[in-house]
């Protein structure tokens, strides 16, 4: 089993993070990543242009790099629920790798119904830091290969032990990902673990959300 990581949440300069790109990799690849995908928040005003600047870093990364991959992805942030079915398909057509869709965390206004229209469909890849979803849409998420994010951030991981019980009940898909936005906010392989074991899986689990159902997502690519 490859040591190394994948990370399929984090910000740019694109949006409300600090750093471009080509840093994020830099950086990213140190700590012992091996692909992430750099998901900006993303609404109908900036979907396109978000898509194909990131569509250039990565074709740009996978000239220079051989062991690293770089994924466009996007994170649809505050949109209406009946809007996220459209802009998901939207945004792998424009060529979006990663569809990420903000959650119902417990620290921000989200609105209702956010994290059951992520869960049924099946143009989202990731439902990120759900907060206190409710069981039948982690039921919803299993049926339609919707991943269930284990969050490393702030106020958003409140929510992890309870979408993790749910998550094992279910047998639906855990990630561990960093929504990273700045310097020091990235994960490394011992980090990713700890997140996963604090959430309260074993050992076993943890290792299958870290290195096992990562590898699972990126055949979708």
């Amino acid at each position: 089993m490859d040591g190394r990581i994948c990370d399929f949440h984090m910000h740019s300069l694109y949006s409300d993070g600090d750093l471009l790109p080509s840093e994020i990799v830099r950086r990213t690849r140190v700590l012992g990543n091996r692909l992430v995908a750099i998901t900006d928040h993303a609404d109908a005003s900036n979907i396109e242009w978000l898509v194909s600047a990131l569509q250039r870093a990565s074709d740009e990364i996978s000239r220079h790099v051989d062991d690293f991959q770089l994924v466009p992805g996007v994170e649809l942030t505050h949109i209406p629920p009946a809007n996220i079915p459209e802009l998901a398909r939207r945004a792998k057509g424009l060529g979006a790798k990663v569809v990420v869709v903000h959650g119902e965390t417990p620290v921000e206004p989200v609105e209702p119904g956010t994290n059951h229209a992520a869960c049924c469909c099946s143009d989202v890849d990731i439902l990120a830091h759900p907060g206190l979803v409710a069981e039948d849409d982690v039921l919803a998420a299993k049926e339609n290969g919707v991943f269930l994010e284990l969050s490393y951030r702030g106020g958003h991981c409140l929510g992890n032990g309870h979408v993790a019980r749910l998550a094992l009940k279910a047998k639906a898909m855990l990630l561990v990902s960093s929504d990273a936005h700045t310097v020091g906010d990235h994960l490394t392989p011992e980090m990713s673990l700890v997140v996963a074991r604090g959430a309260g899986l074993s050992m076993e689990e943890a290792e299958h959300a870290v290195f096992k159902n990562p590898a699972e997502l990126v055949k979708r690519f």
